[in-house]
């Protein structure tokens, strides 16, 4: 019998590897060109600050996987031949499969900028971008960074811990303009300028100019002005890393194609995490690259393949970032833009670096969605209200019962169910005193 492989040793990648072993005594051999093992990518940002060093973000000891019988190959998978469910490999020999699992990850955005091959341009999504980065460091004076998502924030912070000056380019009039509400982008701009970046919207690249030697020196943007620099930052998005598959009969399109059991249009092999996209799904994006969608959709790959037949259901949409000293979490639906049949309250700090977003459906005043910035709220809490149907009144009333920042932080409840009153006077809120109502761990 061949074996179960894996392309790839992300958390997509070892997660199906580890949960397959937990269900069954499949033969797996997990593949990757990148690392020889599994690291945390994100915390490469804290590798390069000097937080950590790279051992410490390798979740597993390296003897851990002869122990639990998960073959790591160390190596570059140039095609796929399907019709004898063979991988061809770089460097060593053919390797065969009996089911394969694609979850080779995503690849920084390039747009076919002039000068975009100099040296000193580059993303930041893998191990490889973090040792180029490191390389380019002491010939680095002024750096500008082309993207306006999480990422481009991360890389800011990096360079700035190097005492590097830095600009950063959004297209948009506010940062990270198409997935957070004004507000809230505004919150994050000023949070960036605070920390020394030299923040400019409506700006984007047109051209990278180099020093004659093949080396960046400036770049210059599609308002005509000129940037001196000596490196640039490329953070304008990721797509998934399927040039290899290009000629292999798996149907592509942004990402490889599967059904909502992972299932390609070729039999054995399938696709998750930040390479997959699904074919007809209704709600949320196709491509979900997320490190926690790209977990869940390994764990559910893994019941399939061990006899467990689901399909895919992600939940309650979430996530969490921190933008240099302000954490973010959401959770459930926010648009960047409020829709006509949405309700939004809208709280801030006066020292605008704390905020609270709730959004519920105009018809019944239902939660559907929260942002929430400087302050922590448990995810556990917001999605159990979210799937239980709460209205924006319940909500406000048991936002005690959410807050877990540490125990002597200020609670600023009391002040939003104040502006909440004022702004909905008709649905007056009176806060509850905090209950514990979620079960403890094996209750």
């Amino acid at each position: 019998m061949q074996p179960l492989v894996i392309i790839g040793n992300g958390i997509s990648g070892v997660t199906l590897a580890l949960e397959v072993r937990k269900q069954s005594d499949l033969e797996i051999v997990v593949i990757s060109s990148e690392s020889p093992h599994f690291y945390s990518r994100p915390a490469l940002m804290y590798i390069f600050m000097g937080h950590l060093g790279f051992d410490q973000t390798k979740p597993y000891e390296d003897w851990f996987w002869q122990k639990n019988r998960i073959q790591l190959v160390y190596d570059h998978v140039d095609a796929v031949d399907i019709a004898n469910q063979s991988l061809l490999m770089r460097r060593g020999q053919p390797l065969k499969y009996g089911q394969l699992v694609i979850a080779c990850g995503a690849k920084s955005n390039f747009f076919g900028w002039p000068g975009q091959d100099l040296q000193g341009v580059q993303g930041l999504y893998g191990l490889e971008d973090l040792k180029k980065l490191e390389t380019l460091m002491p010939s680095v004076q002024n750096a500008v960074i082309v993207g306006g998502g999480l990422i481009g924030v991360e890389l800011a912070e990096m360079l700035l811990s190097r005492r590097k000056s830095v600009t950063f380019l959004v297209r948009e009039n506010h940062y990270w303009g198409n997935v957070l509400p004004r507000e809230e982008a505004e919150l994050v701009g000023r949070e960036i300028v605070q920390h020394g970046v030299d923040l400019r919207f409506n700006q984007q690249l047109a051209s990278i100019e180099g020093d004659g030697k093949g080396c960046v020196q400036a770049i210059h943007t599609q308002s005509g002005e000129r940037i001196p620099c000596q490196f640039v930052g490329i953070t304008t998005g990721v797509s998934p890393n399927i040039g290899f598959l290009k000629d292999s009969g798996i149907d592509l399109a942004r990402g490889v194609l599967v059904n909502a059991f992972f299932e390609t249009n070729v039999p054995h092999v399938f696709a998750i995490g930040d390479c997959a996209e699904f074919r007809d799904k209704q709600d949320g994006p196709q491509v979900e690259q997320l490190w926690y969608t790209g977990k869940l959709q390994a764990e559910q790959l893994a019941a399939n393949l061990t006899g467990q037949k689901k399909t895919y259901q992600r939940g309650i949409w979430f996530n969490s970032a921190k933008f240099f000293d302000i954490e973010y979490h959401t959770y459930g639906r926010v648009s960047a833009f409020p829709q006509t049949d949405e309700i939004h309250f809208y709280w801030e700090h006066p020292d605008g670096r704390k905020s609270l977003r709730l959004v519920g459906r105009k018809n019944d005043r239902v939660l559907v969605g929260m942002n929430a910035f400087g302050i922590r709220y448990r995810h556990r809490v917001f999605e159990h209200w979210i799937q239980a149907g709460l209205t924006l009144e319940q909500t406000m009333a048991q936002l005690l019962d959410a807050n877990f920042d540490p125990e002597f932080f200020k609670r600023y409840e009391p002040q939003m169910v104040e502006a909440f009153n004022r702004a909905f006077p008709e649905h007056p809120v009176q806060l509850r005193r905090k209950t514990r109502w979620w079960p403890r761990k094996g209750a």
